[in-house]
């Protein structure tokens, strides 16, 4: 499977050889700010699977904790992927191109979702990280 994404403005693309996994949908406070939405919708990737096609030299860096980040478009400011340690090693499942054929299989941190947001019944939560 071929996976591409891209930024808002188009400057930033990049390409995935292989499969999504994990993905997943963060409600905490932090997420919200990242995202500038209710959550996140994040997929988990292969670092060996995954390779700037454009414009890496317009990315910003963001270390949020000890060796966990977020790369960010330098010109439009789209989220487009999480790293560990220097890695890509998740994308944001809104700057895709193509269907990752994945569903957001659970929502973390759903105790400091906001208080306007309404989670539907019947979907696989945690009130905090997966436990």
């Amino acid at each position: 499977m071929v996976i591409t994404g891209e930024c808002f403005c188009g400057d930033i693309k990049y390409k995935i050889v292989g499969a999504l996994k994990d993905a997943r949908s963060c409600h905490c406070s932090r997420c919200r700010k990242a995202f500038s939405s209710q959550a996140s919708a994040y997929a988990l990737v292969d670092p060996k699977d995954f390779k700037w096609l454009q414009g890496e030299e317009n990315l910003i860096s963001y270390e949020s904790q000890a060796g966990f980040g977020l790369k960010f478009c330098r010109k439009c400011g789209s989220t487009l992927c999480g790293t560990y340690q220097g890695q890509v090693h998740g994308v944001t499942l809104g700057c895709l191109n193509e269907d990752p054929e994945i569903e957001i299989g659970y929502h973390i941190y759903v105790n400091s979702k906001a208080s306007w947001e309404v989670i539907p019944e019947g979907v696989k939560t945690f009130a905090e990280g997966v436990e």
